[in-house]
């Protein structure tokens, strides 16, 4: 059983790209846009990207593993209709093969989400992933 709910996994599934927050060296957040999937195996985000082994995000989770990663869009405009997922959690770096192909892996401890299957102004859908599911 996943820790997302049936709109969740829909609403992931369709897009393309979320931000990331990691916390740098200083302990200052640091946001990036990435592009990601969801690993159904793991039930986890999985993010890749051109030379990740060699970026910020990727020293910063090897330093820090908390994160946050958000995807969220507007449904319409008119009426304004915001949704999204925040997801909070630990990740882990993954390392490539020769070719390079770096991840880094969220598993999820907290998940958010607003007017996917609810209105989008009502509070968000918030839980907590249990440690062993």
């Amino acid at each position: 059983m996943s820790v997302f709910t049936a709109a969740e996994l829909a609403y992931l599934d369709e897009q393309l790209l979320g931000r990331l927050a990691t916390l740098g060296p200083g302990g200052a957040p640091q946001t990036r846009p990435v592009g990601f999937v969801h690993n159904a195996e793991l039930d986890t985000i999985d993010i890749g990207g051109r030379n990740m082994g060699a970026s910020r995000k990727y020293r910063n989770v090897t330093a820090d593993p908390r994160v946050s990663f958000v995807v969220d869009d507007l449904a319409s405009t008119d009426p304004w209709r915001p949704r999204g997922v925040e997801i909070r959690g630990r990740a882990q770096t993954v390392p490539g093969d020769a070719a390079g192909h770096e991840l880094i892996r969220i598993h999820p401890e907290r998940v958010l989400g607003w007017g996917l299957d609810s209105d989008a102004f009502a509070a968000p859908h918030s839980r907590a992933v249990e440690e062993n599911r």
